[in-house]
């Protein structure tokens, strides 16, 4: 993400989770996520007795990163912005279910500070806990929920996730689409500082998935949401829109 994105995200961490539109996005992302959970979920419990692994790309204040974690073995929850993994750590913190040794405890959330660009960084758990200077754990499910329209070059971001996955493990990315001009009014003008694209063209990211090499893609519209336009010059107090978002799915082989 762009460096004025994250002084943007910095200085909103502390009111982040005061906007209504995004706690609603957040739940209507894990609502459209929770069935892929169970499914995988399902599946590696009867193949290896044991829960997801999960890693999170741009999980902000963790709204959707604590509806998620009782479902899963584990989940790292990456952040660029330090403001964003601060607020989640404060968090987890009060909950009572995490320290910070980044090693096996109560809790199963691993917050980390980084902008993910190798699927070897060593800021990842290790694989092997034994060996914590060796290859990075690899997971069965990443998750991005409102990061793909602040990354300047989606192909190396994708083909840092397919990195990251285990074989067959799956991919689940969710943005608001790119429909036409209209789609520039997802943010007021004032907050257009590390916005790389308005949307995600819906055909231009199923064949991105497919070149990057991800197999058994879908791309559809999980859900709209509503909110307010009143910023822009014409519309009136009150005035909303409705945005569809995108539910990007893809495996690596």
């Amino acid at each position: 993400m762009a460096s004025a994105g994250n002084e943007r995200f910095n200085n909103e961490a502390a009111d982040w989770d005061k906007n209504p539109s995004v706690q609603e996005g957040a739940r209507l992302a894990f609502d459209a996520l929770k069935p892929t959970i169970q499914s995988l979920s399902e599946q590696k419990q009867k193949s290896t007795g044991r829960g997801l692994n999960v890693l999170e790309v741009g999980c902000g204040t963790g709204l959707l990163t604590l509806r998620v974690a009782p479902l899963v073995e584990s989940i790292v929850a990456l952040d660029p912005a330090h403001g964003m993994i601060d607020a989640l750590k404060a968090k987890i913190k009060n909950s009572g279910t995490s320290d910070d040794s980044g090693g096996p405890r109560e809790g199963n959330v691993v917050p980390i500070c980084q902008l993910l660009t190798d699927p070897e960084d060593s800021l990842l758990p290790p694989d092997n806990m034994n060996d914590p200077a060796g290859r990075r754990r690899k997971f069965d499910l990443i998750l991005s929920h409102l990061v793909m329209h602040h990354v300047p070059d989606l192909r190396p971001f994708l083909e840092t996730l397919l990195g990251s996955l285990t074989p067959g493990g799956r991919v689940f990315l969710t943005d608001f689409e790119d429909f036409g001009p209209e789609a520039i009014k997802f943010h007021p003008p004032t907050k257009l500082a590390g916005v790389e694209r308005h949307g995600i063209p819906r055909s231009w990211i199923e064949d991105l998935l497919k070149e990057v090499g991800f197999q058994d893609v879908k791309v559809s519209v999980g859900w709209t949401l509503t909110k307010s336009i009143a910023a822009w010059e014409g519309s009136q107090p009150g005035d909303t829109f409705g945005f569809p978002f995108l539910v990007c799915e893809g495996m690596r082989p």
